[in-house]
């Protein structure tokens, strides 16, 4: 396959800022594979760097995108299992949002059994961030009773399907009618509308009063003490975004009677051998339902690279139910 020596690409050139610009194609390095990018998805990560809020980790490529589909175009040195003219999807550190982006081969992904590219690049941030916190962190087993804020985004579709898929009763807050309807058609037990419904009593009444067994939470700030009061003995929560803010009040007391866990994680900065190894549990325990139908990314909204700036406008709107995607 031939490769040009320049693409374009979309670079933040501010805070606020979304610009084309023209940048020298990566190259493949050891271990690596350039794949050129056919789709890629929008992520409250690139919005906030785009805001000057969360630059890019040491290493990582300045371009915002997290996650990509698209077909090998070249294979660095010491890489196996790619091919030239694979279709793959990625998960990569930066440089979602161009014509192509190097990652780390282990960080790749076949594109699931009858999935395009665009359905394929809106599957990596969502199923990583998923997997590694509902799975590996919070360790939601079946039977048990899983809460997870902000059901409609693309990590609330995820969880909701992949959690139900593994045999667990699912409830979920959202903020609108259309938002509620959306997630109990995915497998939500119960979608609580939170401008006029309380979750905390909502759920210990679902529940018999006795909780849930672990929380996905993005909101943070007032809903930890929240969030605590709503896990039943044992219970789990995972905070993996701070929409709300990063300090709130926790009742130790009621931590260390109830045996709770409290922990949380971000992606990006994660080693590449972290990666490698969830990217492993995926391929073996999420594709296969994916491929069988009972998974699937849900999609608001398409736009072309050129247009990342509307794309980034209907995100903070937070209107979207499920991704939001780049047509590169």
């Amino acid at each position: 396959m031939s490769v040009p020596t320049t693409m374009t690409a979309i670079e933040a050139g501010g805070p606020g800022v979304l610009k084309p610009t023209e940048r020298p194609v990566p190259l493949a390095g050891a271990g690596e594979v350039l794949i050129k990018v056919a789709a890629a998805g929008v992520n409250r990560p690139d919005v906030a760097q785009r805001q000057g809020v969360y630059p890019a980790p040491p290493g990582a490529s300045d371009l915002p995108g997290l996650e990509v589909a698209g077909t090998v175009a070249a294979i660095g040195t010491d890489t196996r299992g790619w091919a030239v003219g694979d279709a793959a999807c990625a998960l990569v550190s930066g440089g979602g949002y161009a014509e192509y982006v190097a990652v780390p081969a282990t960080q790749v992904l076949p594109v699931p059994d009858g999935l395009d590219l665009v359905q394929a690049a809106a599957l990596p941030e969502t199923c990583f961030t998923v997997w590694s916190n509902v799975f590996d962190r919070g360790r939601l087993a079946q039977g048990e009773a899983f809460l997870v804020h902000g059901g409609s985004s693309g990590i609330g579709t995820t969880a909701i399907q992949l959690a139900r898929a593994f045999g667990a009763r699912v409830f979920t807050t959202v903020g609108n009618a259309e938002k509620a309807k959306a997630c109990l058609d995915l497998g939500a037990e119960r979608a609580i509308n939170y401008h006029d419904e309380d979750f905390v009593e909502i759920v210990c009444e679902a529940t018999g009063k006795e909780g849930v067994d672990v929380i996905l939470d993005m909101v943070g700030g007032d809903y930890l003490p929240r969030n605590i009061r709503c896990l039943k003995p044992d219970g789990r929560l995972v905070q993996i975004a701070l929409m709300r803010g990063a300090r709130g009040e926790l009742d130790l007391a009621r931590v260390m009677t109830r045996r709770l866990t409290v922990t949380g994680s971000t992606l990006r900065p994660q080693s590449v051998a972290a990666k490698a190894a969830i990217a492993i549990a995926l391929l073996d325990k999420v594709w296969p339902l994916i491929a069988a139908g009972r998974v699937a990314p849900v999609i608001h909204a398409t736009f072309d690279l050129k247009d990342a700036v509307k794309a980034h406008e209907l995100m903070e709107t937070s209107s979207h139910i499920g991704k939001i995607m780049l047509n590169v």
